[in-house]
């Protein structure tokens, strides 16, 4: 075993109880995994409501919490995304110690390839930009990038020759199974239900108000409901009467065998379609493009994870000889604009939170924080306002295609 394995620390037996439900709830959370559990911990912690239940319909942060890749940066284009994302950047610094919990937080720096001349201007000027927000974003060339990751290769006769990268020293993972475990544990200890195996099959309402939802264990009245299920918000919506304007795909990932630390940063490339990082056990962790294909099946086709394989071997020649261990698909919601919505929905008393694409690990922290405010509140707060569903309607997009990630 890896010896930076040997950092991860000891569990205690359960972190959580698993009460059955209560026939009503102040607040019902549809969706177990990271947004629903902070959105649970914030809604106690900052607004005093602990009367919440949290539904899972499989096991806690078994869903897009477990199958994703991890990576924390802020270094989005728009103002919009610039502050919500990098107040998400300011929680993850000080949420270990808020939470009590080791959940590896490792800055270890996110750089972003450019191997065109058209990305190199887009990249520029997105770290333009980011500098304008106060985001700690900068240009590097390729002697710089080698530099900072050593096993990339930099060479000139590539197929895809690096001409430079985004930079983002405070970018860098954590152990996402961790963090689930971290917030259920801070939201048990507040007196929320966690009820796993609880999955929604209708949304009740009352002369256009939401009064509750259906689920295979009975019926569950709650004064609010918040939505936050990822990739399955559009079902969810459809039960409730409403259209949400995401496409589901699945998103595909895969890790190696352990290995020494090799890999010191976190890389991605757009134009190859892969991103690599090495986990706290030594793994190589690395994602792809999504399946072009709408579902919500947690699978891929074979052919992404071997494209996926040569981006990396091609970027990273000493990967050649690594072996895969597994593989696994989530799935991502994605928007129209590539941003999320965290917003009010044509039904009172209904809230949702979704269409983070690749975002979601990262926007983790700032998406619990104001769905808590709008749906303890019913108003948005500042960061979440420009994330309304009405801008499908107004026009007021936030295009984040560029900046968002290879699945975009």
């Amino acid at each position: 075993m890896s010896a930076i394995a040997e950092e991860l620390p000891e569990q205690p037996d359960f972190l959580w109880h698993n009460p059955s439900p209560k026939k009503s709830y102040d607040v019902v959370i549809i969706g177990g995994g990271g947004h629903g559990l902070a959105t649970a911990y914030y809604l106690a912690k900052n607004h005093g409501i602990t009367n919440i239940a949290i539904l899972e319909r499989g096991w806690l942060a078994g869903g897009n919490m477990a199958r994703n890749t991890t990576i924390i940066r802020s270094n989005y284009l728009w103002d919009e995304s610039a502050a919500i994302y990098e107040y998400s950047m300011k929680l993850w610094e000080g949420l270990q110690e808020e939470l009590d919990y080791d959940f590896l937080f490792s800055q270890r720096g996110v750089m972003n390839l450019a191997h065109t001349l058209q990305e190199v201007r887009d990249s520029q000027r997105r770290v333009f930009a980011n500098q304008l927000n106060g985001i700690d974003a900068s240009w590097i060339e390729p002697d710089e990038i080698k530099e900072l990751c050593p096993p990339l290769n930099t060479s000139d006769d590539i197929r895809y020759p690096i001409m430079g990268a985004t930079w983002q020293p405070r970018g860098g993972i954590a152990k996402h199974d961790h963090v689930a475990w971290a917030f259920a544990r801070a939201c048990d200890r507040m007196g929320v239900d966690i009820i796993q195996g609880c999955e929604v099959t209708g949304i009740v309402k009352d002369a256009g108000r939401v009064t509750g939802v259906e689920t295979t264990q009975g019926r569950i009245n709650a004064g609010s409901v918040g939505m936050a299920a990822a990739g399955r918000s559009s079902l969810l919506a459809e039960m409730a009467g409403f259209r949400l304007p995401i496409q589901s795909h699945p998103l595909q990932a895969l890790v190696s065998e352990l290995h020494e630390p090799v890999h010191p940063t976190v890389v991605m490339s757009n134009h190859v379609h892969v991103y690599v990082s090495q986990a706290h056990k030594g793994e190589l962790v690395m994602g792809a493009g999504v399946d072009s294909y709408n579902g919500y099946g947690n699978r891929g086709s074979f052919h992404i994870i071997e494209e996926q394989m040569a981006a990396a071997v091609e970027l990273f020649p000493i990967f050649a000889r690594a072996h895969v261990l597994r593989t696994w698909g989530g799935i991502v919601d994605v928007t129209l604009d590539a941003s999320p919505i965290v917003s009010r929905t044509p039904f009172d008393n209904l809230y949702v939170n979704c269409g983070w694409g690749t975002g979601g690990f990262k926007g983790l922290p700032a998406a619990g924080y104001t769905f808590a405010h709008t749906i303890a509140t019913g108003e948005a707060h500042p960061l979440n306002a420009p994330y309304s569903l009405d801008r499908f309607t107004t026009g007021a997009l936030i295009d984040e295609h560029g900046a968002a990630a290879v699945a975009h």
